[in-house]
């Protein structure tokens, strides 16, 4: 029997049923629990780090391995298992994504040694696709525009952290029962997943009899692995091996030629050549690709080193400075997603993201220039980039990369996307930390090396602004009124 959508156009004219408000409370709840499942993977772990190496007698060097691959994974991972929910069955690649990852957890607390830990973290980055797969579950069943849209903001919030509290729960726990409790603890927020998506995702297959085109998986992961690895090297500043760097941005180039080709001869491909040289496409991805790049690094980086540099910055702690810069960055972020999600069918996706990009130019420019010299305006700054980055333009990146695929393949843009999420979170930690050791002129740190850092996050992000004008408008997702 076919399962009723959850929300109709019709739906809007008069009071919603009992039976389906409860339908669509248990599906958000579930596709909840799911992205918070994939959100402390990815920042729970950051605070224990040092604890991490400790206990398992690694340097650091190693240890930022393991995040390397949780991080690599996800952008593999991410590209192509959208497109095979689209034909496998979206709940059924969900739930296999969320049991793949226990399984990761699970490994990595019982890792005997760090080479163990990065294959667990490359399995957990499993879930690189988690946020994608449930905006199209959303989107599946929830039809009315405006109420997509608000709950697209609910979910999607959670990908710019749990209002800070992931991290401080993460240290907390690292310090007091060591590293493989937080391992543990996100099991058991796995497996509640697991059990929450069985019960409330219904199955929906638009590509069903499709078969997924995997020798475009296979070259196309090879170009984001063998680029994400160059980027990788590149973050290593004044270390990296710039004949590496080479060869590997010429590998994934070539990769990039091959999947071209096998995309223009396969029947049924990954994404037809016509479907890359859409404006959707290209516009939107690279504009992921230049809004990561100019704010990750600025926030969980620059801005953090000013706090608790006790030469040129405000000499806080760890753990004060997180306080006072991420969790209400964090916190805003949630507060607003859900208003900004709600008005993007009305006022319109692309003006909601170029509001949220020009404000992040604005926060990134006063970070620069009255951040390193105020505290004040450092803590105001980094929260105004909570409300238009976390709590907007990260919101319709998301968004974008769903409603502007084409019906014959939902889930190509959304994985692209997803890539290229991680590929600028990848870039901005190779660019702007580059940038400020390059312009420190005392080499221990300075006001000038944070600034100029700062003001190319700025140029950067004003680069995404200028991307996103070329993004086309998604009339489906939008109301008349």
């Amino acid at each position: 029997m076919t399962r009723p959508r959850y929300d109709t156009a019709e739906s809007t004219t008069g009071p919603e049923p009992a039976d389906r408000r409860t339908s669509v409370v248990a599906l958000v709840v579930a596709l909840l629990a799911a992205c918070t499942a994939f959100q402390l993977n990815a920042s729970m772990l950051s605070p224990v780090l040092v604890v991490m190496g400790r206990e398992l007698h690694a340097d650091q060097i190693t240890v930022g391995l393991s995040q390397t691959a949780f991080y690599t994974g996800t952008a593999i991972f991410g590209l192509f298992l959208p497109r095979l929910s689209d034909i496998a069955g979206r709940r059924r690649v969900l739930l296999g994504m969320m049991t793949v990852m226990i399984a990761g957890e699970v490994l990595a607390a019982l890792a005997p040694d760090m080479t163990v830990l990065i294959v667990a973290r490359g399995i957990q980055g499993v879930t690189g696709a988690v946020v994608p797969i449930c905006l199209m579950i959303l989107r599946d069943e929830v039809r009315d525009p405006r109420r997509y849209g608000t709950l697209m903001g609910v979910v999607t919030a959670i990908n710019g952290g749990i209002a800070g509290l992931d991290a401080i729960v993460g240290g907390m726990l690292g310090t007091t029962f060591g590293f493989r409790s937080v391992f543990w603890l996100i099991a058991v927020v796995g497996v509640v997943a697991v059990v929450f998506c069985y019960r409330g995702v219904p199955e929906s297959r638009p590509s069903r009899g499709v078969r997924l085109d995997w020798y475009g998986v296979l070259f196309l992961a090879g170009v984001v692995f063998l680029f994400q690895s160059a980027v990788n090297e590149m973050g290593k500043g004044r270390g990296a091996d710039w004949t590496l760097i080479g060869a590997l941005l010429a590998g994934g180039a070539v990769c990039g030629v091959v999947f071209w080709r096998i995309e223009g001869a396969v029947a049924q491909p990954l994404a037809s050549p016509a479907l890359l040289k859409r404006r959707a496409t290209w516009a939107t991805v690279g504009t992921t690709v230049l809004t990561l790049a100019g704010v990750i690094a600025a926030v969980n980086g620059i801005a953090m080193s000013i706090a608790q540099d006790s030469a040129a910055g405000f000499g806080l702690g760890a753990d004060s400075a997180s306080l006072l810069l991420l969790t209400p960055y964090a916190l805003l972020g949630w507060i607003v997603a859900p208003f900004a999600g709600r008005l993007a069918p009305v006022i319109g996706y692309r003006a909601i993201l170029r509001i949220g990009l020009a404000g992040s130019v604005a926060g990134l420019a006063g970070l620069a220039v009255s951040g390193t010299r105020s505290l004040v305006f450092l803590v105001g700054a980094t929260l105004l980039l909570g409300v238009v980055y976390a709590g907007m333009a990260n919101i319709m990146l998301n968004g974008l990369g769903v409603v502007l695929s084409p019906p014959g393949n939902p889930g190509f843009l959304p994985g692209l996307n997803s890539a290229g999420f991680g590929l600028g979170a990848g870039l901005s930690f190779a660019i702007l930390p580059a940038v400020q050791v390059a312009a420190d002129a005392h080499g221990q740190g300075s006001r000038a090396g944070y600034t100029w850092a700062l003001l190319v996050g700025a140029a950067i992000m004003a680069l995404a602004l200028l991307m996103s004008l070329l993004i086309p408008q998604p009339v489906e997702a939008e109301t008349a009124d």
